[in-house]
């Protein structure tokens, strides 16, 4: 993880040329991230932040967490006030605050895939029960464990509430949430991942069996690329940090990418470099050393 007491550096990772490249956007995750285990901004990350903002660097927040959840990393926005939520499903505009946040892209879920999609691992893992994510509503079914700090807008079965007439019928689905209380949560993944196909894009960042269910091609790294495009970035100019398997497309695709400490093993494997754990600012170590010139 460390040679001399720094950081392993990308520049020692052959398959990353583009590590001598200036990187113009950095792209971070927060739970298990940039955000320490009490989900609190460290002072030292949130300067380091700050810093790279006035060396011209966009800081881009790329989360599964809906909007809804954005409230402990708004005071540190910047610039373009931006963050990609729901693992691709909606890209926000943080300058109103919480509770006043802007969609500015939503890439949904169609609900046919939806319902196909609980169908199919209802058969693959009897016992499963799930939970939906909208752009401004949250839904579960009555045995759905209270997993989340707030109160469900309705409780119905998942079929009920991704029907045409379901509740907020008019709102679309950012993404499924999918909880077994028994599975082992990668041999879940995976087989949620062969039961659904091309249906959903299915991944997970929680240390228990809980699954997410997004769009065929939503992602952080879809989603990512799209607003880079939009900005004239390339992905040999973008520096991405996560810890678990929802962001290992965004590691891969990024010209830099740092595995956390507390990194699941396929983000490791993922990512062209390592820094400390969370709890240690290991997203701030990388950006102090970026912007010393010491890669």
């Amino acid at each position: 993880m460390r040679e001399n007491d720094r950081v392993t550096s990308a520049t020692r990772q052959p398959r990353t040329p583009s590590a001598a490249v200036r990187p113009r956007l950095i792209a971070t995750d927060l739970d298990g991230t940039l955000l320490r285990d009490d989900k609190s901004v460290s002072p030292r990350t949130v300067a380091a932040l700050a810093a790279a903002e006035d060396a011209g660097i966009e800081v881009f927040f790329v989360t599964g967490r809906p909007a809804r959840w954005m409230d402990v990393v708004s005071d540190h926005v910047h610039g373009h006030g931006l963050a990609i939520c729901g693992n691709g499903a909606a890209v926000v505009d943080l300058h109103g605050g919480p509770g006043a946040h802007r969609f500015v892209k939503v890439r949904e879920l169609a609900r046919k895939n939806a319902l196909d999609a609980v169908r199919l691992l209802r058969e693959a893992a009897p016992g499963t029960v799930f939970a939906v994510e909208q752009t401004y509503g949250f839904h579960q079914e009555p045995d759905y464990p209270k997993l989340h700090m707030e109160i469900p807008d309705n409780l119905l079965p998942a079929e009920h509430l991704l029907a045409p007439d379901g509740p907020d019928a008019d709102q679309p689905v950012l993404k499924i949430l999918a909880y077994h209380p028994d599975l082992d949560p990668d041999a879940f993944l995976t087989l949620a991942r062969l039961s659904i196909g091309d249906r959903a894009n299915v991944t997970r960042s929680s240390p228990s069996a809980l699954l997410e269910l997004s769009g065929p091609d939503v992602s952080k790294a879809s989603t990512l690329a799209l607003c880079c495009a939009e900005r004239g970035i390339s992905h040999e100019e973008v520096v991405a940090f996560g810890d678990m398997p929802n962001d290992v497309e965004m590691l891969t695709w990024a010209g830099q990418s740092y595995a956390m400490g507390n990194a699941h093993p396929d983000v490791i494997a993922a990512a062209s470099g390592r820094t400390v754990a969370n709890n240690e600012d290991g997203v701030a170590v990388v950006i102090e050393q970026l912007l010393t010139g010491r890669f």
